[in-house]
């Protein structure tokens, strides 16, 4: 059993969902609740596949230029959309993900609903790399007094603003760089599996890699890879019992999950890291006390 999970294709997709959980945790963490990032997965994956399949592109600058163009477009619809708050900006960024959706079906340079094969280059090892790089990334970061501003813009917007933190902009900046993400977790699935079609970009995606974040933890970066992981491994555990436990494997998926939202409504992994100023601050607790100590 141990042997399929860590086959290639578990592996590329276990960690392209890890990427797009990121994506979707660094809007979170300013406070957004998206359903737009199966939109700009679709827009990476698209971008990059027509650079490589029909102008011979390498990878690496395709896959940047995908990312680049998921980056632009999440400020372009970042700043209207994020202007409004709660069940609105669902319905936003809902239409935004079928928006692209309808769009891509009726471009024909693109193959349309037909959708667009010949994407290669992606490999477990370059799925796993660019894991370990962009969670290495999220680990500085949740260590730096960044951490504390994306926390504060979330828990209350008021009270961040009176402290001086422009709302907006980091609300948009978190919101673009996660649109990024989701672009090269784009780019990486649809170079592994050669072929993309819109249908693979729909608003269902869009749920599930929202429910990555919600099952593990919006607290710190560990809640999104828990999450992915359980959602992305716990079918192919179930393919192992048979077929017939495999029938209703997602009714007892989803039930699993109703129930610890339930009772872990932060999700599985709810402990917030610590950053820098944090540690300090109590080292020299720690210190003062031992002193104090001492000194009796």
């Amino acid at each position: 059993m141990i042997a399929n999970l860590l086959n290639g294709d578990n592996v590329v997709f276990t960690g392209v969902n890890i990427i797009l959980a990121w994506g979707v945790y660094l809007s979170l963490m300013t406070g957004t609740l998206t359903f737009a990032m199966a939109a700009f997965m679709a827009i990476g994956a698209y971008v990059s596949g027509v650079l490589t399949v029909n102008f011979g592109v390498p990878l690496a600058p395709a896959a940047l230029a995908g990312m680049a163009t998921c980056f632009f477009g999440g400020l372009m619809v970042g700043f209207p959309a994020l202007r409004v708050r709660g069940l609105l900006l669902m319905l936003v960024t809902t239409g935004v993900t079928f928006s692209v959706q309808v769009g891509i079906e009726n471009i024909e340079y693109v193959g349309g609903v037909q959708g667009l094969r010949g994407l290669e280059g992606t490999t477990p090892t370059l799925v796993a790399a660019s894991v370990v790089v962009i969670g290495g990334l999220f680990w500085i970061l949740s260590h730096t007094p960044l951490q504390r501003i994306f926390d504060a813009a979330r828990e209350d917007e008021s009270v961040a603003a009176s402290l001086g933190i422009n709302i907006v902009f980091v609300r948009v900046a978190g919101f673009a760089v996660g649109a990024a993400l989701a672009g090269y977790a784009g780019v990486l699935w649809g170079h592994y599996v050669f072929f993309i079609a819109p249908q693979n970009f729909g608003i269902l995606e869009s749920v599930f890699f929202a429910l990555f974040v919600v099952l593990g933890g919006v607290n710190n970066m560990w809640g999104p890879v828990f999450g992915a992981v359980i959602i992305t491994l716990v079918p192919e555990v179930a393919r192992e019992f048979g077929s017939g436990f495999a029938e209703v494997r997602q009714l007892i998926f989803f039930g699993v999950l109703v129930v610890l939202l339930l009772f872990r409504s932060q999700g599985v992994l709810s402990f917030r890291s610590v950053t820098i100023k944090s540690s300090e601050k109590a080292l020299a607790a720690w210190a003062a006390e031992s002193k104090v100590r001492g000194d009796d």
